[in-house]
């Protein structure tokens, strides 16, 4: 589906201003990391609850519920002595792969399959599925083919279409590539991704 966003509710009489758009574009083509942020924020309430509630069983004299500070922090100390190690090197995996991913969604972009389009009078933001059925479709009337015979991928930078063409019927893959980037030219995508066009050696009959 396609996405039309302004800066207000008058999106006939007043275009966004620059710095509306791009807040607007970014929005929509990036990811929000709020789910990261919320189990991250969870993870440290928790552990600092819990490291509270065994302070405060200490500080009344009362049994701890699992593991006072003190002993955990001694037992922390004093690894890998004494640990199975089988289930150190587990915990430690695990440990590492909860760092990556929170490191990961920290550091990339998060992009969405999501497409800007300039436009003077509001963002307008195009799904991946939409300008890939545009381009299989002008793929399609350049090869002649019907449209279960061509597979068009949009990428960031490359789009790539796959055509099988008819038995008998060549297809000219350089046509194909000018058709489509005709096409992407109209869109006003910056920068304009490249083109690439495989033509399979093995036809479909009767179609």
């Amino acid at each position: 589906m396609s996405h039309l966003a302004d800066a207000g509710p008058n999106t006939l009489s007043s275009a966004p201003s620059d710095a509306a758009a791009k807040r607007i574009v970014r929005r929509e083509t990036h990811a929000a990391r709020t789910v990261p942020a919320v189990i991250a924020a969870v993870l440290g309430i928790l552990l600092c609850l819990y490291v509270l509630l065994e302070s405060v069983l200490q500080s009344l004299g009362q049994e701890e519920w699992l593991i006072d500070p003190p002993t955990f922090a001694h037992w922390l100390a004093g690894l890998p002595r004494d640990s199975d190690p089988l289930i150190l090197g587990l915990a430690g995996a695990l440990i590492f792969l909860c760092g990556l991913w929170f490191f990961l969604m920290a550091v990339m972009p998060g992009r969405r399959a999501r497409y800007s389009i300039p436009n003077p009078r509001a963002a307008v933001v195009v799904d991946a599925e939409v300008l890939a059925a545009s381009l299989a479709r002008r793929s399609r009337l350049a090869a002649g083919v019907a449209a279960g015979q061509v597979l068009v991928t949009v990428g960031r930078t490359r789009v790539e279409v796959r055509i099988r063409p008819t038995s008998g019927i060549p297809v000219d893959a350089d046509t194909v590539r000018s058709a489509v980037e005709d096409e992407l030219a109209l869109t006003g995508l910056d920068p304009q991704p490249s083109v690439q066009v495989q033509v399979s050696t093995m036809g479909a009959i009767g179609q």
